[in-house]
């Protein structure tokens, strides 16, 4: 069964190319023109996952990402306008699992969205991983602080048991960057850094208290045990 992708882009040009690009690789595409269609649609229709310029007319593509993460954990993909630090940390901050930069090449953008939907296969984990007051469960895919559920996104979900499984060891930006994402370390940190910090809002419940999440310098990030 094809993959669905929601492409999101008011630029008709753009739209019909990359539309025609990703059915050819194998994509069911549907496509919205502005971010108010976009989320009629997905009130109605299910998606594997959207693919959404940030420079939309009326709401914007980060309101747009910032609404479907607050429904849920679809994952986005998103494009910002220009592939500086700035429209890049803001997509991926609203929300978004991924990001990529224009002129969009299908080939890489299809082996991205294939990567970012791929189930790693069962029976590398534990049944129940403790870390701290956390309890995390890979075969349920939940996550519990002292009996109550903490929401995260099925990538920050991959990210958590990646590093808590590591029993303390400090896991390497490139082998998270693999095993999260699945594709190479292209030298580009941001996309792992955003979610390091949205993951650590979320599991590190003091602020006042040592950082759950740990980062070695030059190294990666492991986690305390």
């Amino acid at each position: 069964m094809d993959l669905s992708v929601l492409l999101v882009e008011d630029d008709e040009h753009i739209r019909q190319a990359l539309g025609l690009a990703l059915a050819d690789e194998g994509f069911a595409v549907s496509d919205a023109m502005s971010g108010e269609e976009a989320l009629d649609l997905l009130e109605t229709t299910t998606f594997d996952v959207v693919l959404l310029d940030l420079m939309l007319p009326g709401v914007d593509g980060l309101e747009v990402c910032r609404t479907l993460r607050a429904r849920g954990d679809l994952p986005i993909t998103v494009e910002p306008a220009r592939p500086d630090a700035t429209d890049v940390i803001a997509g991926l901050e609203a929300g978004a699992d991924d990001y990529v930069t224009k002129p969009l090449v299908a080939s890489v953008l299809a082996a991205r969205i294939r990567a970012l939907l791929r189930r790693r296969g069962g029976g590398r984990h534990e049944e129940v991983i403790r870390v701290g007051d956390l309890e995390i469960r890979p075969d349920a895919g939940t996550v519990q602080r002292r009996g109550s559920e903490v929401h995260v996104t099925r990538t920050e979900f991959r990210l958590l048991v990646e590093l808590a499984s590591a029993g303390g060891r400090i896991v390497t930006r490139e082998q998270l960057l693999q095993r999260v994402w699945g594709y190479d370390y292209f030298g580009d940190t941001r996309l792992l850094d955003v979610h390091i910090r949205r993951l650590r809002r979320k599991v590190e419940e003091n602020p006042d208290e040592p950082t759950l999440v740990v980062t070695v310098r030059g190294a990666g990030y492991r986690m305390d045990t």
